[in-house]
């Protein structure tokens, strides 16, 4: 039986995940990659295919699979609906469940109201069938049901993936601004990082970046080390889902490190390592306690800069401060961007963050922007080809009198 699906992102990687969903749906016959929407991706496969997205996509945030779409007029019509929907074929009454509702454009007034709407009918059919109501869990509910309001049509989901997938269920250590998991992992695939080409990152923090370059590398799925809802479906296929996960082969690793990372503290050193360690890579990261206006190419062989440099209270800014209104943060940038210039000619540096005039202080013009948002924080993924003597921000010279 095919189902439809979609694959929420962060807004900036619909592009990164459809290319993706495309290259899991290879290990089949039956995944089809269809349109993509700001925030997401469409597309429908069989009930494996639910499986193999949770365990092998490093950049969508949930598998939700639709159980009804229509137009509605009010929230009676959604109610209608929510009640018509099989839900004992997947779960039990046993099972605890929670209810979200986003909505862009909706002309209903209360988006709490039409959640309990749809509580009430998901309650009310399992009491018409068998007496009793599933419980209602916010934090750790067996299910999630998500719906979806437009100006004019309803859409009624069964999440599959349970625990948002950016957690990978290795992190227990944070920096005090952590990157989530699937934006890192987008952010090597928009920088066009592959496994084998060297990566350094410079300001590693907590290791986010390093750790989902590292699993790429090893050829360890995200999901591998955490469990799905899916696995607490009425029906579920132990033996199929246990053949998807056996089916993962690792990698064979490179002689030499390719992966580098460095920090000027040396807490979020320690963290890195405790990290990379949770998330089960295999091989030792050379890593490195300096300031990052110090650092020096950790290889003779040119690769990629990708890091997210600190912003707001990692350097001491507070409140709605920026670089331009921050001494501090506009001398460190202004030395960083003289270490680029000077020592890393060859290398491609990508640098990810919420403060859109960064070039201006690193004395460096970008040769690309990338849009992309840090949850509901506009960013830019500011890309800079050092190539010696091309890349300076020249000065206006004086004008000859």
């Amino acid at each position: 039986m095919s189902h439809s699906y979609f694959c929420p992102c962060p807004r900036g990687l619909e592009a990164a995940l459809a290319e993706e969903l495309g290259e899991i749906a290879q290990q089949g016959a039956t995944l089809k990659v269809h349109n993509q929407v700001p925030g997401g991706v469409h597309c429908s496969g069989s009930l494996t295919d639910a499986y193999r997205i949770n365990l092998h996509s490093r950049i969508a945030s949930r598998v939700l699979m639709r159980m009804a779409h229509a137009s509605y007029a009010n929230e009676n019509d959604i109610y209608d609906l929510a009640l018509a929907q099989p839900w004992e074929d997947w779960f039990g009454v046993h099972q605890t469940i929670r209810i979200d509702v986003t909505a862009i454009k909706s002309p209903l007034r209360s988006l709490e109201f039409t959640t309990l709407k749809i509580k009430d009918a998901i309650c009310d059919r399992f009491r018409d069938i068998c007496s009793e109501r599933p419980s209602v869990d916010t934090k750790t509910p067996d299910m999630r049901i998500v719906g979806f309001l437009d100006a004019r049509n309803f859409t009624l989901y069964l999440d599959t993936s349970g625990e948002a997938l950016f957690k990978r269920g290795w992190r227990l250590d944070t920096g005090d601004a952590p990157l989530r998991e699937n934006l890192a992992a987008g952010l090597l695939r928009v920088a066009g990082w592959k496994p084998g080409m060297v990566l350094f990152d410079p300001m590693c923090g907590s290791g986010t970046i390093l750790a989902e370059a590292a699993q790429m590398l090893a050829g360890i799925p995200p999901g591998a080390r955490r469990e799905f809802a899916f696995e607490k479906f009425s029906g579920f296929d132990a033996r199929e889902w246990h053949a998807i996960k056996d089916s993962v082969k690792p990698n064979p690793l490179p002689d030499a490190p390719t992966i580098f990372g460095s920090d000027i503290s040396g807490d979020m050193i320690v963290m890195t390592r405790s990290n990379l360690n949770k998330a089960g890579i295999p091989f030792e990261i050379p890593l490195k306690q300096i300031e990052a206006q110090e650092v020096k190419p950790p290889t003779e062989t040119p690769g990629i800069i990708l890091t997210n440099p600190p912003y707001g209270e990692r350097i001491g800014v507070r409140g709605d401060s920026t670089i331009e209104t921050d001494e501090m943060a506009a001398a460190f940038f202004n030395a960083f961007g003289t270490t680029l210039k000077q020592r890393f000619a060859g290398w491609q540096v990508f640098l990810f963050s919420a403060d859109l005039g960064l070039p201006k202080f690193l004395r460096l013009k970008e040769s690309r922007k990338t849009p992309f948002f840090n949850g509901a924080l506009e960013c830019r993924l500011f890309r800079f080809d050092m190539v010696a003597g091309f890349n300076r921000r020249e000065q206006a010279k004086p004008k000859e009198a």
